[in-house]
């Protein structure tokens, strides 16, 4: 893959997790007292938002200590 390509998925992933985050924590907020078992699906998702963003941002840190080393070597 290239660099281009793994540094737009890794910016797609970060936004897309943080979209997804904001929408389950409206849903949350917007809950209320009703029934708890509504809930259940957004704080799923919550949790999964949070892991997309986590692993889009490793993705992130590999391209840019690809970059590095590219750099390195070059000087």
């Amino acid at each position: 893959m290239k660099i281009e390509g793994a540094l737009s998925q890794a910016i797609t992933g970060i936004q897309r997790g943080l979209s997804s985050a904001r929408d389950n924590a409206e849903k949350i907020a917007n809950a209320g007292t009703g029934n708890p078992a509504d809930l259940v699906e957004p704080m799923v998702g919550l949790k999964l938002d949070t892991l997309q963003v986590q692993a889009s941002a490793e993705v992130l840190k590999a391209v840019d200590k690809m970059l590095g080393s590219l750099f390195d070597e070059e000087a």
